[in-house]
Parts: structure tokens; C-alpha cells; sequence
């Protein structure tokens, strides 16, 4: 099966003396639907943004589609980066701007820059991005402002931008945490169908082990910057949930 993300001596020390990860390896195949666990802290999310090198690591080779992250020029990085959709927790979109001008953010990679600068995109372009609403169920709020969405409406314009990317992988750093829980199954949901339709790789950060356990094909338990358990979620036995969630401090 083949490599989608290869991860060696991935270390990361934050400003000051912050060692947040300590020489992770790790790989993921192409297809599968990983959900990273761990408390508050324990490097869940530092893990996610060092994978597109939104935080720069400290040391280590990451690899996304065969291509070494670490250490590409700012060109190749954006070429890379086209491969990568990000879901963010606070769901990162211009508030002001219309849902499918939001969606269409995640083309900027792949059309010409000035004419998408002033709103401009090819009627194919729109059509992809009504493509990628109509999936997480919103192509009826097309033109509608963002910010007169609820969370989870927002949420899953965030899941069609990174559609739109025609990723290779997606990550999403706790897709979830600002949504009531009753929303949480919908917006996995989406992820799982995104997962099995399109083939997608798919690493989500989680806090809820519920969820982990319902949605996952493999879970990968991180304690104090270090693995934990990288195994399947029938593995996840209560002495491994304790050796990640355990005595209570977080990492």
C-alpha cells in the first residue's frame, strides 16, 4: 500500500525550551482514517501543523505524497501544500465573504493569481466549489455571508475549502471542539464519506475517545510529546487509554 505521510526523528522544541514533540516516527498509508489522541498538551495538534510545516520543526524529515516537506523552498512548499487540506478548529474563514467565495480560497493554489485576487474564477472553478458544498450537504447556502452560518455550518464549509484543494491528505486538528457534541457525529460523518468515497487520507485530532473509537481505522495515542499507542481501536485496551490519559497531568 502506498506511503502517504512518513514521518522520522520529527522533534520540536517551541520558544523558549518547549520540547512539544521528541523524535516521532511514524507512517501512514494512503487511505487510511487516523485519529490522534492524547490530553491538552500532549502535542496532538504541534504534531498536525508540523506536517505542512505551519510550525517549523525543530528536527526530522516529514514526507506527504512522496515529497520532503522539511526543508523545501517556499515554491516547492506551496506546491506541496496543495496536497495537504487543513480543517482548523476555529474554522479559519473570512467571515465577511460569501460560503462559496470561502470554498473557492482552497483553489488559489491552482489559478492564475490576480484575476482570483479580486474574486475571479473560471465558471469550472465554481463548479468544482459547488461540487465540494453540495458533499458536506450546504450547496444551498452558496451565497450566503459566512458569518450568518452556525458552528457547524461553518465547519463544513471549512471540510468543502479543503475539498476543494484536491488534497491528498487531509488534517484537521480537532475538527470537533467548538461544536455542541450532538454535532460532532455529523461533521465526522462527513469526514468518514470524504474518507471512503474519495479515498482521502485522513489525520484528525481528537479528545474524545468515543469518537476515536467509532470513527477511526487506527489511533495513534500521544502522552508528553511522545507515542503512546499506534495501533487499531479494538487494541485500546483501559491500560493503554491510561498510559495516554493517565495520573492526570497533561503533557
Amino acid at each position: 500500500m502506498e506511503l502517504m505521510i512518513e514521518v522520522a526523528g520529527l522533534s520540536v522544541v517551541l520558544p523558549p525550551d518547549t520540547i512539544a514533540l521528541h523524535g516521532i516516527d511514524l507512517t501512514v498509508h494512503a487511505g487510511e482514517f487516523v485519529v490522534v489522541l492524547g490530553r491538552s498538551g500532549a502535542g496532538k495538534t504541534t504534531f498536525l501543523r508540523s506536517i505542512n510545516r505551519l510550525i517549523e520543526p525543530t528536527a526530522g524529515v516529514v514526507r506527504v505524497a512522496g515529497r520532503v516537506v522539511t526543508g523545501a523552498s517556499a515554491t516547492e512548499l506551496r506546491h506541496i501544500r496543495r496536497q495537504i487540506g487543513m480543517i482548523f478548529q476555529q474554522f479559519n474563514l473570512v467571515r465577511r465573504a460569501s460560503v462559496l467565495d470561502n470554498v473557492l480560497a482552497g483553489r488559489l493554489g491552482y489559478v492564475p493569481s490576480l484575476p482570483s485576487l479580486v474574486g475571479h474564477f473560471p465558471a469550472s472553478e465554481r463548479k468544482l466549489a459547488l461540487e465540494c458544498l453540495a458533499q458536506v450537504g450546504l450547496a444551498h447556502l452558496a451565497d450566503r455571508r459566512a458569518d450568518t452560518l452556525s458552528g457547524g455550518e461553518q465547519q463544513r464549509v471549512a471540510i468543502a475549502r479543503a475539498l476543494a484543494q484536491a488534497p491528498a491528505v487531509i488534517l484537521a486538528d480537532e475538527p470537533t471542539a467548538s461544536l455542541d457534541p450532538q454535532l460532532t457525529s455529523s461533521i465526522m460523518d462527513i469526514l468518514k464519506a470524504i474518507n471512503a468515497e474519495r479515498g482521502l487520507t485522513l489525520v484528525v485530532s481528537q479528545h474524545q475517545l468515543e469518537t476515536a473509537l467509532a470513527y477511526a481505522t487506527r489511533i495513534i495515542g500521544f502522552r508528553r510529546g511522545r507515542i503512546a499507542f499506534d495501533g487499531p481501536p479494538q487494541a485500546l485496551t483501559p491500560a493503554v487509554i491510561d498510559a495516554i490519559y493517565g495520573d492526570g497531568e497533561a503533557g
